[in-house]
């Protein structure tokens, strides 16, 4: 890792740095990791306090497996190698990651929005993919811990980064786009989540926006065109760097798709639109309508970058889906639609609509959205009267919150609608045969918060 030495390590992280002993102060460190079971000969550890494990009882499991050194807030009693101490390890996080960022010249596309952030990242990181050395976030590793996680994994071979960024209260992306400083910013879209600390849409794209100022002076700002929230980011607001926007079937957005073909849980075909006239016929083999949305947004990104059209068609194609992010799977009985690592109602109302792309009898367990505020009981309402109305045959709700979708859903006739109050009776109604209630073939939608443990569901109805 390019001058990521103890002595810089500690000047970054404004720490002391003891124990040196016979020690090289001039090599550089292989990792930096927080997890005690992935460190490495040469690496730095970084000892966290969290709610059931302190880091700090595994410094010298550690230094027995090769550490360089640790950054602790307490010194080891016994140390076996150098250690930093330093105030408070979440901090050092970010002042480490910010440090090891400006050493790197790699550009760097950060994703923001409510919605659809892990899926439009990993199609854009597969289509750069077709072009360059791509580094992206893995799975849903978008926050304060997780932000600096993925800039430790840069290293000199990369040269693009595509980096996440997720948030849920005033302040924090600020403090992340300190960190990532991107080149290039996509926002998918502006929605009701984290409602309890953002209070209302402007808060959420006030929030959002603050990483605006910490880009690329020269930098592009790519902006979903259909979302009314988002077109009050203007040349003003950008402060002067470019913006595109992108959407479907508009030629008001500057790069678009059109002649868009639904080809049901394979995904759609349609025609990229692009700023200098040209356009190609592309494939996003990922189900819904909204992953259009999604992939018109990474062909964009491809644009930006000096892709040709045939590298953007062709790393498009291969882009795939991230277990619980809407991933199909083909079980021995079912099609699963796993969707359950985290829900909110736009999100819901996507998944609803591409699981109405099935051919078999369709099947939603749907569980609560949490973060919603004081508007909570509302918008699972909302859900629920959504997805009785939009031809699934059968609903299955579960969870304190989720009665609020069943109230609204009941009152429409010909959808089958059951209710459960938690997970644990969901699985033991689905395993009572006698019940009747998922058939051989059926399609199933399972998406809930990621508190819900869904999962479990997924694993019962896969097994």
């Amino acid at each position: 890792m390019r001058n990521m030495t103890l002595q810089a390590i500690a000047e970054a992280v404004g720490g002391k740095l003891e124990n040196t002993g016979r020690c090289d102060l001039a090599r550089e460190a292989t990792s930096v990791v927080i997890d005690s079971r992935l460190i490495e000969e040469g690496g730095i550890f970084i000892a966290t306090k969290g709610e059931r494990v302190d880091g700090h009882t595994f410094i010298d499991q550690v230094f027995e497996k090769g550490a360089l050194g640790v950054i602790c807030e307490k010194a080891p009693s016994k140390a076996k190698g150098p250690y930093i101490i330093v105030e408070d390890s979440f901090a050092a996080i970010r002042q480490l990651a910010k440090y090891y960022r400006n050493q790197m010249s790699l550009k760097i596309v950060g994703v923001v929005g409510s919605v659809g952030k892990t899926s439009t990242k990993e199609i854009i990181a597969s289509v750069l993919s077709a072009h360059y050395e791509v580094l992206s976030t893995e799975g849903n590793f978008n926050n304060e811990v997780g932000v600096p996680l993925t800039v430790f994994r840069i290293r000199d071979g990369h040269e693009i980064a595509v980096i996440e960024m997720g948030i849920s209260d005033f302040g924090e992306m600020d403090r992340l786009g300190e960190i990532v400083r991107p080149d290039i910013v996509v926002f998918t879209n502006i929605g009701p989540c984290h409602l309890e600390n953002l209070g209302d849409l402007e808060g959420v794209l006030r929030a959002k926006s603050e990483v605006i100022s910490h880009m690329n002076p020269n930098g592009t700002i790519v902006i979903n065109g259909q979302d009314e929230m988002l077109a009050r980011i203007d040349e003003e607001a950008s402060g002067g760097r470019r913006l595109i926007r992108y959407g479907k079937e508009s030629k008001r957005d500057d790069v678009y798709a059109s002649s868009i073909e639904n080809m049901g849980l394979d995904g759609s075909k349609f025609t990229a639109n692009f700023p200098d006239g040209s356009h190609y016929e592309m494939t996003i083999p990922l189900p819904g309508y909204h992953m259009v949305d999604n992939a018109i947004a990474a062909a964009a990104v491809g644009f930006l970058t000096g892709l040709n059209l045939e590298e953007i068609r062709r790393g498009m194609s291969d882009s795939q889906t991230l277990s619980g992010r809407g991933h199909i799977i083909h079980a021995a009985d079912y099609t699963i639609v796993d969707d359950c690592y985290n829900a909110n109602p736009r999100s819901m109302f996507a998944a609803i609509d591409t699981l109405g792309y099935a051919l078999t009898r369709k099947v939603a367990i749907l569980g609560d959205m949490f973060e919603l505020g004081e508007e909570a009981e509302k918008l699972h309402g909302e859900v629920g009267e959504y997805a009785a109305a939009h031809g699934v045959d059968s609903l299955i709700f579960v969870g304190a919150l989720a009665k609020f979708m069943y109230e609204r859903a009941r009152v429409h006739e010909g959808v089958e609608i059951r209710y459960y109050p938690n997970k644990e009776l969901l699985l033991a109604a689905l395993s009572d045969t006698s019940k009747d209630i998922l058939r051989k073939d059926d399609t199933i939608l399972v998406k809930a918060s990621h508190g819900m443990g869904f999962s479990e569901v997924v694993d019962y109805l896969n097994r």
